[in-house]
């Protein structure tokens, strides 16, 4: 699907008088625009082509044909969906590979800084959509149709959802200028530094963000002014830049949320079957967040349609269903996907005198029509039991109408303590695993980090297991020996060795650094000396490539180490060893 027209060449900065963050101007054109976003699409509907890539901004960016056709299907509802007026959601897609832009964004300092469930995707594109259908005489098929799409890598939800909000409406009355003024805008932002709050100005608008980081405490909130109380026009400032409206998305499973915990803990294939892409997206984007801060290893696509490149591979018949979380809107999905363990199927939000209506647990052997009633059908039964006191108390604070943010921060914290119950015995496991301190020798290969053993730390539940920090009673074991086969204990596990393989080296470092250098090369031929030489400069390269947990002190010191060092050999081997 080819675009009918792309952005024109980028105008004269200084004729756009967008508002300065106060930072200097970036270095070449977009590359402060590429932190944030790597293109912005608009879609409409052509009469002779359907859906239509009507504009890419910055024209530079290039999308494969693949690409263009699965933004161009998932920017729209499905016509299931009767959506008029105007309508927010997400999808996620696939990267077809290669580099697109002649910008090149460095993830790593971004991704060492940011928690792991918010770093920038590799592999994925995020899809923010303001789509607008609305009737329209003027045009023949008597609907104006058309979408703003936002590509990122971030999953910055919330922000860029407020982002929509603001520029789609002035879009779709002032069209390309508008689109390109807020570029220019987009394009003065300072970078997304994690830990750091932020002033994004946009249509006359100032957005206040933080970035969240790694050290950040779950569930603080650390927004505050950032050093400019008297701002005009005051700020709009965002909560969060990812956290969506928890209670609101999961109100008809809240009865379920416990199970539907556990499906997303152990990567369970599921499908989840909305009246609407906003209902789709909102909620496999809310299911998705429940395990924070364990990391969603597996694939999740908020809003997926049969026009999609994967519609084959995720319905074929012939091989387990993958581990994916589908949103969709087409009752023909039923069909095609009867044979996935899980299906969750919701209605229209509905109020019936204090909770929601909730969706039933059924068998999947009832799944039988395109009409199927809502409700989760999976022969599932979950380990653990359910939290009555928990619905009493959000069932409580509706009927107090008490505020969505307070209702949505009781399940927020539940669902984060419940993780935190299941993770907290095995990293105390892993952490056993590491060799002590006093056993790294300078001078001496860094001792190994021991195998994880499932039936070790089976063992140790007794006596440090989830029951020391959670009240809830059921059978933990075997949720434990479900998820050690499920891909997340995998991406866990991969991500601690790699992190306690880093700190092992950057002691063996320190260690290096607070030995006697002099003493150790008494009698060292030039062979080891050199070889010194290279293995420390080689541990400063990944030390200062951010992948090294150590300090400036310590670089400074294997620094002047290696003069030393080199200072001590001939004349021909210093020459050799200091050239650039």
């Amino acid at each position: 699907m080819d675009a009918l027209s792309g952005a024109g060449p980028r105008p004269d900065r200084d004729r756009l008088d967008a508002p300065s963050s106060g930072a200097r101007a970036p270095v070449t054109p977009w590359a402060r625009f590429s932190a944030w976003l790597e293109c912005v699409c608009v879609v409409t509907f052509d009469l002779e082509l359907g859906q239509a890539l009507e504009l890419v901004y910055p024209s530079d960016f290039r999308l494969t044909d693949k690409e263009k056709n699965g933004i161009c299907y998932l920017s729209f509802p499905d016509s299931h969906s009767g959506c008029l007026g105007d309508t927010q959601f997400t999808f996620r897609i696939r990267q077809c590979g290669g580099q697109r832009s002649p910008r090149t964004t460095d993830d790593r300092l971004y991704n060492s800084e940011a928690p792991l469930s918010l770093q920038r995707e590799s592999a994925h594109y995020f899809g923010y959509v303001y789509f607008r259908q609305v009737k329209d005489s003027s045009v023949k098929r008597g609907y104006f149709q058309k979408s703003l799409v936002l590509v990122s890598r971030l999953p910055f939800v919330r922000l860029f959802q407020a982002l929509l909000s603001l520029i789609a409406p002035e879009y779709f009355d002032k069209l390309a200028p508008c689109l390109e003024a807020v570029c220019n805008e987009i394009d003065q932002w300072p970078a997304p530094v994690p830990g750091q709050t932020l002033n994004l100005p946009v249509v006359g608008v100032i957005l206040q963000v933080h970035i969240p980081s790694r050290v950040d405490k779950p569930e603080s909130s650390p927004l505050k002014q950032c050093g400019q109380e008297n701002l005009l026009p005051a700020p709009l400032v965002l909560t969060s830049v990812h956290e969506l409206d928890l209670f609101r998305c999961l109100q008809p499973v809240l009865t379920h949320v416990q199970t539907l915990w556990e499906l997303m803990l152990l990567g369970e294939p599921l499908v989840v079957l909305a009246p609407s892409p906003t209902v789709s997206s909102e909620m496999v984007l809310a299911l998705t967040s429940c395990l924070q801060p364990l990391q969603f290893c597996c694939d999740y696509r908020p809003y997926f349609t049969i026009h999609d490149s994967e519609f084959k591979e995720f319905t074929t018949r012939t091989q387990a269903p993958p581990n994916v979380v589908l949103g969709v809107t087409n009752p023909f999905f039923i069909k095609t996907l009867q044979h996935w363990p899980h299906i969750l199927r919701v209605g229209e939000p509905k109020m019936s005198g204090g909770l929601p209506k909730q969706v039933k647990l059924k068998k999947p052997s009832r799944l039988k029509t395109l009409d199927t009633k809502p409700g989760l059908y999976t022969t599932y039964t979950a380990h653990l039991r359910r939290d009555k006191a928990l619905l009493k108390r959000l069932l409580r604070g509706l009927q107090k109408k008490r505020p969505a943010g307070v209702l949505t921060a009781l399940l927020r914290r539940h669902l984060l303590e419940l993780t935190q119950s299941f993770i907290i015995p095995l990293e105390h496991y892993m952490a056993s695993l590491m060799p002590l301190q006093k056993s790294i020798s300078p001078w001496k290969t860094p001792p190994q980090i021991r195998p994880f053993h499932q039936d070790d730390f089976l063992c140790s539940l007794e006596r440090a297991g989830p029951q020391l920090t959670c009240v809830l009673k059921g059978d933990w074991l075997g949720l434990y020996r479900r998820f050690f086969k499920s891909p997340h204990f995998d991406g866990w596990y991969r991500q601690r060795r790699k992190e306690m393989a880093h700190k092992l080296e950057a002691l063996h470092l320190e260690a290096i650094c607070e030995a006697n250098i002099e003493t150790w090369m008494e009698g060292k031929s030039e062979v080891e000396v050199v070889d010194l030489v290279q293995k420390l400069r080689e541990k400063l390269v990944r030390a200062q490539g951010h992948q090294l947990p150590v300090k400036e002190e310590t670089l400074q010191q294997a620094q002047l180490y290696i003069e030393t060092v080199i200072g001590s050999l001939p004349k021909d081997l210093q020459a050799v060893l200091c050239r650039p």
